[in-house]
């Protein structure tokens, strides 16, 4: 039999399941779009799903992965889900109504102001503040709104707490990555006590805290009855999406980061230290092996492809780039309205100085833009005492082009490292071997994340895009988006 970790990554569209040997090499996966009856129909800012679609869709990815690896020794498994997302269950592990999802802004300002000043001394402490997408808010709204119901309810639990319910029957522990939006302490490792006392949250109907990688149970017999895993494996803490897509990054150790470029650009690193921001740019969750994962988003990414090309040959205007390249044009690529880092404003807007002479130019100028963006990014951290040491770990749908690789790699200065596997799943498979097949997470990471290629940075590029970087800072500023 050969031996394999599972990972499941619970998400706003559906579930991916991976089964990973300690190599690193995927033995069998399965995903599961959810289906239209998961989405409660609301309208924004209300955003709720049914759990239970949640677990008939991992149940099935599960048992595909199960039967797709017949020789696998699974030894343990892992899940992953969309932080701040929450909702209240009964003893039995029921859900009491829909989840509030992690997007649902139903807290609004007037609680949110309030929880931050309940909270002033932990966001001290953390080095953050309490956005209304956090769940914290959102469980002072269900206090405030629903609380024939919250008298009712057991805990009030995560989306990857209650599919490690459904698999080993503990519906009372929470990881200290998906807890840290609802206010967990993420140095002392309790929940603190103004949420009940000037919030009107119980502690009582918060789980247990554990770190990621914690063993918490073995797969009941119901639970291998719905998904075919062996009664003998092992049920780990997980992580949130984003910590879990940073562990498959392979940064694992002080001073690795890791960006990740989709609709949105996203970076997160390795610190010695808790690393507090007083600007509110970026937060810090725990490592399981002791150390701090200091990160943040901006709301710049690919998003702005898809705005301005939308249906055009992405690869071929990649091709025609090569040529154009520096541009000398500096665009600020954000296409809606607000910025989360590496400057807060809720008045931002993109903008552009300097005119394309093509739609290929225009192109090429926002793939430099999404860069001049990450290089600030990584200097506002470097200004924070953060230390950034070797390549960046490149993941996200944009490390599929090489052209953009290089871009980003000019801008930092430093190589851009594409692990061969990535993805939530895969950092979910990471935590379950983590304590289980190694020593750590770190050793864990070191065996399973096989770089697939290194794009090192263009001399010919790098003077220009730090320029431009420069440019860019100034012209924000000038507009009032920053100091």
């Amino acid at each position: 039999m050969r031996q394999c970790v599972v990972g499941v990554d619970v998400g706003t569209q559906g579930v991916r399941a991976v089964a990973v040997a300690p190599d690193g090499s995927v033995v069998a996966e399965a995903s599961r779009a959810f289906g239209p009856d998961c989405e409660v129909a609301l309208s924004p800012p209300l955003s709720e799903q049914h759990p239970e679609a949640w677990w008939a869709a991992a149940a099935e990815c599960l048992r595909e992965v199960v039967s797709a690896a017949p020789d696998a020794a699974i030894e343990a498994i892992a899940v992953d889900s969309t932080s701040g997302t929450f909702f209240p269950i009964d003893r039995a592990g029921t859900p009491l109504r829909p989840a509030i999802m992690y997007n649902d802004g139903r807290a609004g300002e007037d609680i949110t102001a309030e929880v931050r000043a309940a909270g002033a001394e932990l966001q001290r402490k953390l080095g953050y503040r309490f956005p209304p997408s956090f769940s914290l808010p959102k469980m002072v709204w269900l206090a405030r709104n629903e609380p024939d119901l919250l008298a009712r309810a057991w805990k009030l639990v995560h989306a990857a707490d209650w599919i490690v319910g459904k698999l080993c029957g503990r519906f009372d522990v929470t990881d200290i990555s998906n807890s840290l939006k609802s206010g967990v302490d993420l140095v002392d490792l309790r929940w603190p006590r103004f949420i009940e006392d000037d919030l009107g949250v119980p502690l009582s109907k918060l789980p247990d805290v554990a770190m990621p990688g914690e063993c918490v149970g073995e797969v009941t017999p119901q639970g291998a009855l719905d998904t075919g895993l062996p009664e003998t494996a092992a049920v780990v803490a997980g992580a949130s999406d984003g910590t879990a897509s940073f562990i498959a990054s392979g940064a694992c150790r002080p001073g690795d980061w890791n960006s990740t470029l989709g609709t949105t650009l996203a970076v997160r690193g390795v610190s010695e230290g808790l690393l507090a921001d007083p600007l509110g740019r970026y937060y810090s969750h725990r490592h399981p092996d002791g150390h701090w994962l200091p990160g943040g988003a901006s709301n710049v990414g690919g998003e702005c492809l898809a705005r301005l090309f939308p249906g055009r040959d992405l690869r071929g205007l990649d091709r025609a780039t090569e040529a154009l390249l520096p541009t000398g044009l500096v665009v600020y690529p954000l296409v809606r309205r607000g910025e989360r880092a590496p400057f807060v404003s809720s008045s931002a807007e993109g903008f552009m100085l300097g005119e394309p002479s093509s739609e290929e130019e225009l192109y090429a100028a926002y793939l430099e833009g999404v860069a001049l963006i990450e290089r600030w990014c990584y200097d506002s951290l470097s200004d924070l005492g953060a230390s950034i040491a070797g390549p960046v770990r490149a993941t996200g749908g944009a490390s599929a082009s090489n052209v953009w690789l290089r871009i980003r790699a000019s801008a930092l200065g430093r190589p851009l490292i594409v692990p061969g596997v990535s993805g939530a799943a895969m950092g979910s498979a990471i935590l379950a071997a983590s304590r289980t097949l190694f020593g750590g997470l770190a050793q864990a990471a070191a065996s399973m994340v096989q770089a697939a290629r290194s794009i090192e940075p263009d001399p010919r590029l790098t003077s220009s895009l730090g320029d431009r970087t420069a440019k860019l800072k100034a012209e924000c500023g000038a507009r009032g988006y920053c100091a």
